[in-house]
């Protein structure tokens, strides 16, 4: 059996939570490095996952190694650019985690590199392998909804800013806050069920509320908190968002908060058409109701990792060369609305497309 041979670069919680799981079940892959700039860091994956050959800490080692056949950018979303770019101009094939990278010229930059050298360029937008949003594209597709003309999607928590101090409030490092962290996921999911929706007009609205006085924030829990800096760190992103966009499919409202100041975790999506309705309880089930029987209709169904089916299915287009969902091609929309969003926030005003 031929096995792809990777390379890991950034041996953080996505490595340890998403993707190292899921290549460690296959047998058609090699991990030939695990890279990061902490070596301690690579060396404990290499411990919970013996998969991974080799541990370095200069990603142009692995780049350099002819063997290498793609590699999975798994670093923080500023790296992203750099480490993509030099990895496509080495010639290899690239799965990098969501966001693209910080913003949509540099996304399109990426985007065209990866023509140029006719490699892969997958992006980690991984609900599109959720199996309860596979299900719903194609319902769109038959016409179970009808004309969807109205989704709503609601990603809000109570009181988790990420590591607070950290990369992940440091727009520096970040590109954004719960838009580019959480809102990727939900507004690509959408785009992606509406059969590629393009934007037409857009206006939103971003919030740094509640911890502006990082040392007095109280919280619940906290994604990431070992990263957290509220002595010397910086806060400088959103925690609240919300907007309204028009495509040319149908109009999207939506609500996010990674901290707010009602005990309720909000995660769901309403997708509304005149012959049908389905709420999808994010990364879980939906329930459609029929316009026809007024029924609602709650689908049994298995839902695989969709980790696993993101990441299988990345080692089959390197190897066919067939483009597939997650190509770069296919998720720039979703960076150019996640840019709009921020640039409306900005100016305060109305963005047409």
């Amino acid at each position: 059996m031929k096995k792809t041979v990777l390379a890991i670069i950034g041996c953080g919680r996505i490595a340890n939570n998403a993707h190292l799981p899921a290549l460690s079940k296959m047998e058609n892959v090699r991990v030939k490095y695990g890279c990061d700039l902490l070596i301690e860091k690579a060396n404990a994956l290499k411990e919970k996952f013996p998969i991974i050959e080799e541990t370095i800490t200069d990603y142009k080692v692995a780049l350099a190694d002819p063997e290498v056949e793609a590699v999975f950018v798994l670093t923080p979303n500023y790296a992203h650019y750099t480490v993509t770019m030099d990895a496509l101009r080495a010639g290899k094939h690239v799965m990098c985690e969501k966001p693209i990278t910080v913003n949509y010229a540099l996304s399109c930059e990426m985007a065209e590199e990866a023509r140029k050298q006719n490699k892969i360029l997958n992006i980690g937008v991984c609900n599109r392998y959720h199996r309860s949003v596979e299900m719903l594209e194609q319902m769109v597709r038959e016409g179970k909804f009808g004309n969807i003309y109205h989704v709503y999607c609601s990603f809000r928590s109570f009181r988790s800013i990420p590591g607070l101090g950290g990369a992940f409030t440091d727009k520096a490092q970040s590109g954004g806050g719960v838009l580019i962290d959480w809102g990727v996921h939900f507004l690509d999911l959408i785009l992606y069920v509406l059969g590629g929706a393009k934007l037409q007009n857009l206006t939103c609205d971003t919030y740094c509320e509640m911890a502006k006085d990082m040392k007095a924030y109280k919280y619940k829990s906290m994604w990431a908190e070992d990263t957290k800096d509220v002595e010397n760190g910086v806060n400088d992103v959103d925690d609240f968002v919300t907007g309204y966009i028009r495509t040319d499919k149908a109009s999207i409202s939506f609500n996010g908060a990674w901290a707010q100041n009602l005990k309720k975790n909000e995660m769901f999506i309403d997708f509304l058409g005149d012959q049908g309705g389905a709420r999808l309880d994010y990364g879980k089930k939906f329930v459609y109701v029929s316009g026809e029987t007024l029924e609602e209709e709650a689908p049994e169904y298995e839902i695989p990792n969709m980790y696993f089916c993101e990441d299988e299915d990345f080692i089959k287009s390197v190897n066919s060369g067939e483009k597939n969902r997650n190509y770069i091609d296919n998720i720039l929309e979703s960076a150019k609305l996640l840019d709009a969003l921020y640039q409306s926030a900005e100016v305060k005003k109305e963005i047409v497309l």
